[in-house]
């Protein structure tokens, strides 16, 4: 083995593949108890100003998987190959034995690691097959195939992220590990048209994974675990010690969320600053860079910023798993000046993937699914589920300076890895939080026996009690539907919205289909995809950002055909769920995260 040769993960796994008939699968502790500051409270005042609102870009959710049985996928040969030739390393000879060793040490790393089964929630042959396998990259595809009618109101570039790892997998992979690939569709109702292209995300781990021709950046999820994990992290910092690597302009993957903000497209993944995208005039997809705020932004930031309907400012979270402060709050203003960092004081560094804003403040959940690195040592995962912590809610101020006036408010047992909405109610000075409630609540990393729920719930945050409750939406749970991946009408965030739209994540993790829910009622209105037709993320577009009708716009989703392989992008009608046009796709989308919708007024002032 050379310094420059590729080495057994050398060849592209970004590959068209054809699934058979078959089922997936797979699936920092604290002993504090983390109470309510019982001199804090807050009361909340009515806000009888309503001023306009207009169009605003959505949140997202994302697909896990819990132990179930399944079938060996048969995964066939490509039809269409990335070409990923490693490019010519101009090493010094110390950077060439060092190469050649480390190669050989992963080598015989990965020779040990094959003598042990992966777990499901790690094993590359149930992460990502059928179609959850990657694809390769497409040009802009134009003239689109289209049936029934295109409103004309729907002009602009739908947008939805997913998981597309470049690499075969050697070792350990969870579908959250793949790089970052953005699928857009170029919607025209005016002129009836629609084009189609997807593309990787340029990160700094991608372009340097490409030019070595393989996979060099440990898989968060995938590959740390247990004493493996620790000597693949070895390796990649004796990489970067010796110049082979570069990990310090970011590692992330840019695979989670999108929104539009300050004039720009942000790809999202909690582990990196955001990448900025531009979508070109003939609907392609270009990535600008890793994005800083221009220099103001000096840490991650997690996947699901919120962008407020009326204030147009971004709120968004950065956690660190390493050392202090394990969590900040941060806002950005709409001209794109970013406030200084709100350091929320957490006694261990916990999974939040999510949070919540209201009118006034935002909603930060502190819960039950921690990292503790040290469990790497006894040989299990560092991300666990603390039985012995407790899982509360801290309300604090959009304005607050820092977190001293920051209210907690317990809620036992309880883990949302997406929250929907939240809204304040002075009547009862209580905060409202809409979120799905999972258990458990670490299958999404861990393998378990239990089989995985989904609650769509209400939480309500007595701010002067410190008490909460929680109750499901749905009350019938003897027709129970798992519900994540969603959003509410985006003009109405933090504030009090009646309708939801989730996916139906079932057979889980595949997506049958999306349900309209009625907050207020717990009803449910379910439109299915069909017979082995799956999707994801339902995203809802408003017709008129002042209709007074909180359903009035149109739901775009992703569906995929099991039976012939083809995937199209539909458009219903929101308020009573019926197609109104249907835009075949050239190639396969495989099933993915989140999205968003640009407009055409907004693709024209891109910086």
């Amino acid at each position: 083995m050379t310094a420059t040769s590729t080495a057994a993960n050398s060849s592209s796994w970004a590959k068209t593949q054809m699934p058979p008939h078959h089922t997936f699968s797979s699936s920092s502790s604290s002993l504090l108890n983390l109470g309510l500051p019982s001199s804090r409270s807050i009361s909340l005042k009515k806000n009888k100003n309503k001023p306009n609102i207009n169009c605003v870009l959505n949140s997202p959710s994302v697909l896990h998987f819990p132990k179930q049985p399944y079938q060996q996928p048969l995964i066939t040969k490509d039809d269409t190959k990335l070409k990923n030739t490693p490019q010519p390393q101009h090493w010094n000879p110390l950077q060439r034995a060092a190469a050649m060793a480390l190669d050989l040490a992963e080598s015989a790393l990965i020779s040990r690691e094959r003598q042990h089964p992966l777990p499901k929630t790690a094993d590359p042959r149930v992460q990502i097959s059928g179609n959850f396998a990657p694809v390769p990259e497409q040009p802009v595809r134009h003239a689109l195939p289209i049936s029934g009618t295109i409103p004309e109101c729907i002009n602009g570039v739908y947008l939805r992220n997913g998981a597309n790892p470049l690499f075969d997998p050697v070792s350990g992979h969870h579908l959250f590990d793949g790089d970052g690939m953005v699928h857009a569709v170029n919607i025209n109702g005016s002129s009836a048209t629609a084009s189609y292209s997807c593309r990787f995300t340029k990160t700094q781990r991608l372009v340097q994974e490409r030019k070595l021709g393989r996979s060099v950046f440990p898989k968060a999820i995938g590959e740390l675990h247990g004493h493996f994990g620790i000597a693949r992290l070895v390796l990649f910092y004796a990489r970067g010690l010796f110049g082979l690597v570069d990990h310090d302009h970011g590692t992330g993957v840019a695979n989670a969320g999108l929104v539009y903000f300050n004039d720009r497209v942000l790809a999202m993944s909690e582990d990196d600053l955001p990448y900025q995208l531009r979508i070109t005039p003939s609907g392609d997809l270009e990535t600008v860079g890793r994005y800083d705020f221009n220099n103001q932004l000096k840490s991650t930031m997690i996947a699901h910023p919120k962008v407020d309907p009326e204030s147009k400012e971004l709120f968004a979270l950065s956690y660190d798993v390493i050392q202090k402060p394990y969590l900040k709050y941060f806002k950005v203003s709409p001209e794109g000046k970013k406030s200084q960092d709100v350091e929320i004081p957490l006694p261990v560094p916990t999974m939040m993937h999510d949070f919540a804003i209201t009118e006034n403040f935002v909603v930060i959940p502190d819960q039950q699914v921690v990292f503790k690195l040290q469990e790497m040592v006894t040989g299990g995962s560092p991300v666990i589920y603390d039985k012995n912590k407790k899982s509360r809610f801290g309300v604090l101020a959009k304005n607050a300076k820092n977190a001293s006036d920051i209210v907690w408010v317990e809620c036992p047992d309880m883990f949302c890895f997406h929250l929907w909405n939240a809204w304040e109610e002075p009547e009862s000075n209580e905060v409202v939080v809409i979120g799905s409630c999972m258990t458990p609540a670490d299958s999404i990393f861990n393998e378990c026996e239990e089989s995985l729920k989904s609650v769509l719930s209400e939480i309500r945050l007595n701010l002067k009690t410190g008490k909460s409750t929680c109750r499901p939406i749905i009350s019938d749970m003897d027709h129970h539907v798992n519900l994540e991946a969603g959003m509410v009408n985006k003009n109405k965030l933090g504030r009090k919205t009646r309708y939801a739209y989730l996916a139906i994540a079932e057979p889980w993790p595949k997506v049958s289909g999306f349900a309209k829910v009625n907050l207020f009622t717990g009803e449910v209105k379910k439109y299915i995809y069909g017979d082995r037709r799956y999707g994801g993320e339902p995203l809802f577009l408003p017709r008129d950002p002042n209709s007074e009708k909180e359903d009035d716009g149109y739901i775009i989703s992703f569906v995929h055909d099991e039976r012939t392989w083809k995937s199209e992008l539909q458009i219903l009608n929101a308020m009573n769920l019926k197609v109104e046009a249907s835009v075949k796709l050239p190639s396969r989308v495989p099933y993915g995260f989140h999205g968003t919708f640009v407009g055409s007024k907004e693709l024209t002032n891109q910086a």
